[in-house]
């Protein structure tokens, strides 16, 4: 099992049909670390309120942490909009495991990271609330509808995953446009705060980038691209692509429309 220094995960969203978390369970018995940030929507509250699913899998998922914990990798978890109601516990320590609701992270090298969700940059979920339940419920419908086209795929004898929500975000104007302002907030945010750069979730698009002499990363998600971010321990970043079968290292100077 490769030792990193640092993981950071984030967009889980347990209780959920769409969770990978099959997936995730591999990617956590390949990688120990001796830090672990979860960087919000762990558990979707949201789509447990319309209907739970939690399968033996995703219960597995939490006691690997629970246990990580308690063998003294440090766990941070940084609620997100998703599990907001889990923000009135920040500053507390549940099963060794730390709610906060933002984190300075300083790397190997020596550069600070503020670590964040994203959701307060994000214009849409801040001030019309609706438009995001709806927006959450047809996300989750394209990721259901990409299990059986994954399932076709593999009867038609065609290798590799191919995502159709990764496709839909590359080729709508207004959900790529949504995403440079997303970079952009967050990097300002960054920015004002003293920072070398910004860990965060929300948008479920993986991307390691720099930009303006700041360094912006963004986890992914485990509903559908299933991708992390490694520190190594000289303080590079990585992001990890899990698939089925292999794990796939991605170099940090992955341009965008690749990074789904």
């Amino acid at each position: 099992m490769p030792c990193v220094r640092s993981l950071f995960l984030s967009d889980i969203h347990l209780g959920t049909r769409a969770c990978q978390a099959d997936r995730l369970l591999d990617f956590l018995r390949e990688y120990s670390a001796e830090r672990l940030f979860l960087i919000g929507d762990i558990v979707d509250f949201w789509s447990m309120s319309r209907g739970i699913h939690w399968s033996r899998e995703q219960n597995v998922v939490v006691q690997k942490l629970l246990r990580r914990a308690r063998h003294g990798e440090q766990i941070i978890f940084i609620p997100g909009n998703h599990d907001e109601v889990l923000r009135e516990y920040c500053g507390t320590v549940f099963g060794d495991i730390r709610v906060e609701q933002e984190w300075i992270h300083t790397t190997a090298d020596g550069r600070r990271f503020l670590l964040v969700h994203g959701d307060e940059f994000d214009q849409v979920t801040r001030h019309h609330r609706w438009v995001a339940i709806l927006g959450d419920v047809s996300y989750n419908l394209l990721v259901r509808i990409n299990v059986w086209l994954s399932w076709l795929r593999r009867r038609l004898g065609r290798s590799g995953y191919w995502s159709l929500a990764g496709y839909a975000k590359r080729r709508i104007k207004h959900a790529l446009q949504f995403i440079f302002d997303f970079e952009e907030s967050v990097l300002h945010a960054a920015r004002l705060r003293g920072v070398d750069g910004v860990v965060c979730g929300h948008i479920h698009w993986a991307r390691i980038s720099e930009v303006g002499g700041l360094t912006y990363v963004n986890c992914g998600d485990w509903v559908d691209s299933c991708t992390g971010i490694v520190e190594h321990f000289d303080g590079r970043l990585e992001i990890v692509e899990w698939t089925a079968h292999c794990v796939a290292p991605v170099l940090a100077s992955r341009p965008l429309e690749e990074a789904a």
